[in-house]
């Protein structure tokens, strides 16, 4: 029952089934659907709050921005016993349809972040667990809320000076939207052995300002919220399904 370095829990604290989130606050915005909670850990980005939902204990955790801290905090799960991992987050979007507060449910991710390809090379794909997809496909359709599935793009910045050609480049392929760590979950989560898939909340019109359409989310927009919550409950419910 070693104790993990980042994510400062051992193998006896963290359920098989765990989503992961960026923002450490929106582990409490999951948590606050659960019954019994209790914070287990919280250090630099990772935040953990175990809980039940249905009457299965699942585990919540934050991850950080970035493939980098996305797979710290996944090679630890997995050291702690975590089977299924959904990431519910947020991303821009490449398309003009994709309105804010509509989901992405994630088939596949472009491999444009650096820290999956420390595993192994591009060439690899990004792939979501096929059971777990359909399990998310299900229960979307179920609730009504509006939401898009294909593939997107994982990235290292939003800065770079060659981020609107970017972006109108993989828009014209047919790309949803972009986030920073679906593709090194989705990738290393395959190479260990783990059902991963993530579903993405629209955060930013395609073509939008990135700082106006994050500053839009921070003040609680109320078509986002929307889509965060129905994202939330599609990924307890899919978690909730598997043996």
């Amino acid at each position: 029952m070693n104790k993990q370095p980042h994510i400062c829990v051992d193998n006896s604290q963290v359920s098989n089934k765990v989503i992961v989130c960026g923002e450490p606050d929106r582990v409490n915005r999951i948590a606050s659907l659960l019954d019994q909670t209790e914070l287990i850990a919280e250090n630099r980005e990772y935040r953990l709050i175990n809980g039940h939902y249905k009457g299965q204990k699942l585990t919540i955790c934050s991850t950080g921005i970035g493939a980098p801290s996305m797979i710290i905090a996944l090679e630890e799960l997995r050291s702690c016993g975590a089977k299924y991992i959904i990431r519910v987050g947020s991303a821009g979007a490449l398309q003009p349809n994709i309105a804010l507060g509509d989901l992405i449910l994630v088939e596949a991710a472009v491999r444009s972040e650096g820290g999956s390809r420390a595993y192994i090379e591009s060439g690899f794909p990004a792939v979501s667990d096929l059971d777990l997809l359909m399990s998310l496909r299900k229960n979307l359709d179920n609730n009504g809320h509006r939401f898009h599935s294909g593939i997107i793009r994982s990235n290292d910045s939003f800065y770079t000076d060659e981020e609107n050609d970017l972006c109108k480049y993989w828009s014209q392929k047919g790309v949803l939207g972009a986030d920073m760590e679906t593709s090194a979950l989705l990738t290393v989560g395959r190479i260990r052995g783990l059902k991963v898939a993530s579903l993405l909340n629209n955060v930013v019109l395609y073509q939008q300002d990135v700082k106006e359409g994050i500053n839009e989310y921070v003040d609680s927009n109320e078509s986002m919220m929307k889509g965060e919550i129905s994202a939330f409950k599609a990924a307890l419910n899919t978690l909730c399904e598997q043996a």
